[in-house]
């Protein structure tokens, strides 16, 4: 590949994406290959199939590189947030006299606040907000003069399970593994920057998990992740119609929650069979199934205080909800927060089914071009 494309691996709660491209002009990026392949997902920091993800890992690295006619020496892979462990610093670094702040000292002061966790790998630490001596809050502090330099830093570990499955999947492959924390990806790709500076809150909804974070700057202040999601609400359409789950994956779409009046019934077919639900029992899963995701919200919210957090708006991306006509809706009145879709300003990948592959494209292109010392401490 060229120097200016990066390989890049999402693994989501039930499918991976491969994906090779570069960024374009205008904040855009030029994809050469992209690749989808579904396999068993996971629960409670485990894989339910290491098998089913060798094969879907295989698949689509098989077809990326057989499309870009060529091997993949480099890889970034995207760790989600069920094997990440975040831990938020905030360590200090003083000087002997006031002198200007580089580069190494920022470095110096992330090596500072790394901790040795059992089973865990330490992978990046991002930081939202710097302060020098005289109490100045920066974002960027190379150049300033100061006596000492401490920030708000979050450090980025992933469970080294996830680690050695997937250094067993590619074993002996000759490709260089990259790993990257996925839900800063997005929070730092997604949500603008001016955004950032105060707080924000991202929510990522899948098809078995669900993370929810509180953002400032380019740090995650807090993270949790659930296994609720798009499938919980899938689970109470088969239990309540007796559906197969073809079918009850085909309905859900075609949920419409806006409906005042939700008397009678609906036909729809799926794989030539045809079927028929009662329009207030379909209405009344899915917002059951909503219900769980916005219990988890709940908790989150509730140990977060503070009145500048009160009406900050909740962003929500992935793929869980996002096609369910009037679920945000139905979710803002639950967790009592305005609540936005959130997705890549992007040309045909404006989706929020999109937002994680593309986020990590970003993040990698992002370190490929600054490479060097920051590129070996703080890329995997």
């Amino acid at each position: 590949m060229s120097r200016k494309s990066v390989a890049v691996l999402d693994i989501r709660s039930s499918k991976v994406t491969m994906v090779v491209g570069e960024r374009g002009v205008n904040h855009t990026f030029a994809f050469k290959a992209i690749k989808s392949a579904e396999y068993g997902g996971y629960h409670s920091g485990a894989f339910y199939s290491e098998q089913e993800l060798m094969d879907a890992i295989s698949l689509t690295l098989q077809e990326v590189e057989k499309v870009c006619g060529e091997k993949i020496r480099r890889l970034y892979v995207g760790v989600p947030g069920e094997f990440l462990e975040v831990r938020l610093r905030d360590p200090v670094l003083s000087f002997p006299k006031r002198r200007k702040i580089t580069e190494k000292d920022i470095d110096a002061l992330y090596e500072s606040g790394k901790e040795e966790l059992e089973n865990l790998t330490f992978l990046r630490a991002s930081c939202a907000i710097f302060t020098t001596a005289d109490k100045r809050m920066v974002v960027e502090p190379s150049g300033i003069m100061s006596t000492s330099l401490n920030g708000i830093v979050s450090y980025f570990y992933c469970s080294n399970y996830f680690l050695s499955v997937l250094g067993k999947i590619f074993s002996g492959r000759g490709i260089e593994l990259c790993f990257l924390p996925s839900t800063l990806a997005m929070a730092t790709y997604l949500i603008p920057s001016e955004t950032r500076d105060e707080y924000a809150f991202l929510l990522d909804v899948g098809d078995f998990s669900t993370t929810v974070m509180l953002i400032q700057g380019n740090a995650i202040l807090k993270q949790q992740t659930a296994p609720v999601g798009r499938a919980q609400i899938l689970a109470r359409l088969i239990q309540t119609f007796s559906l197969p789950y073809d079918a009850a994956t085909a309905l859900l779409p075609k949920t419409n929650l806006y409906t005042r009046s939700n008397a009678g019934t609906m036909e729809f077919t799926s794989r030539n069979i045809p079927y028929e639900v009662d329009l207030d029992g379909l209405v009344a899963a899915v917002k059951d199934g909503l219900d769980s995701i916005c219990e988890v919200i709940g908790i989150f919210m509730e140990n977060m205080q503070g009145r500048e957090l009160d009406y900050k708006p909740l962003y929500v991306t992935g793929e869980g909800i996002c096609d369910i006509r009037g679920a945000l809706e139905h979710v803002t009145k639950r967790v009592d927060r305005v609540c936005e879709y959130i997705a890549p300003n992007l040309p045909y990948y404006g989706k929020p089914a999109m937002s994680s592959f593309v986020s990590l494209v970003d993040m990698a292109c992002t370190i490929q071009s600054q490479g060097g010392f920051f590129n070996h401490l703080f890329g995997g």
